[in-house]
């Protein structure tokens, strides 16, 4: 089996558009959730976003290119070209048939469906643009940033929901550990902040509903009552170990194992008492042969939902029993909102940079302790932390579970 490392990672979020924006933020505790300004939400009854800001798209697309993309391509291809940058590979000295790309999205083209779907009521079927389909499915994500980078190898979308981009990220972590691949490009993008978008789950009541975006995402507090939405997208560069120490790369971390799993429970709830989530814990730690003492944080997948974190509070006790009260736990979605099929490929990164510089970030807006979610969440401001091991987890409708865990890189 080959082992699996980090040498590049790419950020569009609402707390920057380049990894160091977003951690220094997330550091600082920086909330990117606002009012949303992209249409006039009021008749939804939701108020706030974690809207990306002054995006830019030039730097990477023609223009020609911008209008046959949907904004999740358009933010998936952006962060995927800074992990590649970041990495310092060049495809004069890479067989491209033995690099992919395998990202997530939950929804894909959102806005792009919707617009496409007004013009054809208004003007007629025959009004609809050429690129509508590309535009909108799922899987030009990956294939628009194969296209982008030359990469010939796997080419792939996972769609399962919140836990996409974590579940994207597992598939291509042992799409090198098989020899599949040397490198991948992977993690999640979204661009679901739209009329639809908003309306659809403001209907499920998943949505919080107030105007202060200081009490808006607040992850395990008492008075949580739904999640932000949120958007962008976050990538990884994954090399073999091999591979990147002939050339010399900067390795950030290395992923050694992957769990997913089903609750096969319930469309939208996850399981109450945390055993699906806990089982996808189990089965990362155990693909890496990690002793469950050893992990020094937890990237908490923290929807600021009741159901949610509660569930996830329980899932952690049941795998780390009474350890689960000592280990730093942070939700990144208190500052950024939920990515949707994203969030996972946004967390990674904090997670690595946790690993790297010794800080784990906060969980900004916690005020009131909820007896059911009793666990160290990092409320009080940025912590060191001395972690050997990190876990990030990611849970999503129709019961998808999907873990990564990940080990602090230190030169052999």
């Amino acid at each position: 089996m080959k082992r699996v490392v980090i040498t590049g990672m790419g950020a569009i979020t609402p707390l920057g558009n380049t990894v160091k924006e977003y951690w220094q933020n997330l550091v600082n505790g920086t909330i990117g959730i606002g009012k949303i300004t992209k249409f006039d939400s009021e008749s939804t009854g939701v108020h706030l976003a974690g809207e990306v800001k002054d995006f830019d798209p030039s730097g990477v697309l023609e223009r020609k290119e911008q209008k046959r993309m949907d904004l999740f391509s358009q933010y998936g291809i952006a962060a995927a070209t800074q992990a590649w940058q970041m990495s310092g590979l060049e495809n004069e000295t890479i067989d491209p048939k033995r690099f992919g790309v395998i990202v997530g999205s939950g929804i894909g083209g959102m806005t792009t469906l919707q617009d496409q779907v007004r013009v054809m009521d208004k003007k007629g079927a025959n009004r609809v643009t050429p690129f509508f389909v590309p535009m909108v499915i799922a899987n030009m994500a990956s294939g628009n940033i194969s296209i982008k980078l030359g990469a010939k190898g796997p080419s792939q979308t996972i769609v399962t929901a919140c836990a996409s981009a974590t579940n994207a990220i597992g598939e291509a972590f042992r799409t090198i550990k098989y020899g599949l691949a040397d490198i991948m490009i992977t993690g999640g993008t979204e661009a679901t902040i739209c009329e639809i978008g908003i309306a659809g789950f403001a209907a499920l009541n998943a949505l919080n509903t107030t105007e202060d975006p200081t009490r808006a995402s607040i992850p395990f507090d008492k008075e949580r009552h739904g999640f932000v939405m949120g958007e962008g997208a976050g990538m990884l560069l994954l090399e073999e170990l091999e591979h990147a120490q002939k050339r010399g790369a900067t390795i950030l971390g290395e992923i050694v194992g992957y769990g997913s799993n089903c609750d096969a429970s319930h469309m939208t709830a996850p399981l109450e008492n945390g055993s699906g989530a806990a089982d996808a814990i189990e089965l990362a730690l155990a693909e890496g042969a990690v002793d469950p003492a050893k992990v020094g944080y937890i990237n908490a997948h923290g929807t600021s939902t009741p159901a949610n974190d509660s569930a996830e509070t329980k899932a952690i006790k049941r795998v780390f029993g009474t350890r689960a009260n000592t280990i730093p736990i942070s939700s990144t979605k208190s500052m950024t909102g939920h990515l949707l099929g994203a969030a996972g490929g946004i967390e990674a990164i904090a997670c690595v940079q946790t690993l790297k510089e010794g800080i784990a970030h906060p969980t900004t807006g916690y005020q009131v302790a909820d007896p059911n979610c009793d666990l160290d969440y990092i409320t009080e401001g940025s912590r060191e932390v001395q972690a050997e091991y990190v876990i990030s987890n990611s849970f999503g409708f129709g019961g998808h579970n999907g873990v990564i865990c990940m080990k602090k890189w230190e030169e052999q």
